[in-house]
């Protein structure tokens, strides 16, 4: 089976299921695994390099507002690749290409290949997506154990902190204007032992006004802007140093959203994993190889 993979978060579920062979193309937003970054990639973007926080939620907004798709797909590569499965998302219009354009340009390809678009709002619809997708791509066997393996993950970070106090946590998505995380991420911060701010389970990410947040003084304060590793999670921070500090937190970190809160994927668990150790870190140790720090102390990345 050939597969083009048009969501980064669907190509780390591929590899992780052993697929990586049978993925022919990916995005180019792809870069894990390692291996990702050598296939071809299908698809660019209409937002320009260089742009600012704010810049790039108001080009967002203009462009979403007309109508356009932020991301295209490359249709001519596309057609050379033979492709039996195209794997996409409807559930965020800012992480991806058109569901309807990958749809409309899977019907012009002579093969008609079957189109799988996984758009979940939970950890659970994910977990679930594991499994939706190996089916498709013919490996049930390696979803359920893979599903299998993850869900282990998270009832060991649900023991660990299961008799702890929950602190307070606010996660922010953006800072220039703040967005509030929502979709899976309160969920993963109620399973790291904490209790969301502002936010429930499932609902979407949403825009918040400085002056709703200044005073909120939360235990904690995680800053993952969306799709960025921790070293640009850092420079949005002290961007925003003199806001950040009117919440009142009781500690600010910066985290690689990118790795693990933006992509509805397998890292998602090490995100899981991640909080719980901000949060209780006598109980839990820091995932391997993601970067976090203590915002305005020293690195402490694992």
């Amino acid at each position: 089976m050939r597969i083009a993979s048009l969501v980064p978060s669907s190509t780390e579920m591929l590899f992780a299921l052993g697929l990586g062979d049978s993925v022919a193309a990916v995005t180019h937003e792809c870069d894990f695994p390692a291996a990702a970054l050598a296939k071809p990639h299908l698809t660019r973007t209409v937002i320009p390099e260089g742009l600012s926080a704010r810049e790039i939620d108001a080009e967002v907004k203009r462009v979403t507002a007309e109508g356009r798709a932020l991301y295209e797909v490359d249709e001519a590569a596309l057609a050379q690749l033979d492709i039996d499965l195209i794997v996409t998302q409807a559930v965020c219009e800012v992480c991806a290409v058109s569901y309807d354009d990958v749809v409309a340009a899977a019907a012009r390809l002579p093969r008609r290949p079957e189109v799988v678009s996984l758009d979940p709002s939970t950890l659970g619809e994910v977990l679930a997506d594991v499994a939706r997708l190996a089916e498709a791509a013919g490996e049930i066997a390696a979803g359920q154990a893979v599903r299998g393996q993850l869900e282990e993950r998270l009832g060991a970070v649900r023991e660990a902190v299961g008799d702890t106090e929950r602190p307070t946590v606010l996660a922010l998505e953006w800072l220039d204007p703040p967005f509030l995380g929502g979709h899976w991420v309160p969920e993963m911060i109620d399973i790291a032992g904490g209790k969301p701010v502002l936010s429930r389970p499932g609902e979407k990410s949403r825009e918040a006004g400085w002056e709703e947040l200044v005073g909120l003084e939360p235990d904690v304060a995680v800053v993952m802007p969306c799709g960025y590793y921790v070293e640009e999670s850092r420079r949005q921070a002290e961007l925003s140093a003199e806001r950040l500090a009117s919440l009142g937190a009781g500690a600010i970190w910066v985290v690689d959203a990118a790795s693990t809160f933006s992509r509805p994927g397998p890292r998602l668990v090490d995100g899981v994993e991640l909080l719980a150790h901000l949060l209780h870190p006598d109980r839990v140790a820091a995932p391997a190889d993601i970067g976090f720090e203590r915002f305005g102390l020293s690195v402490a990345s694992g």
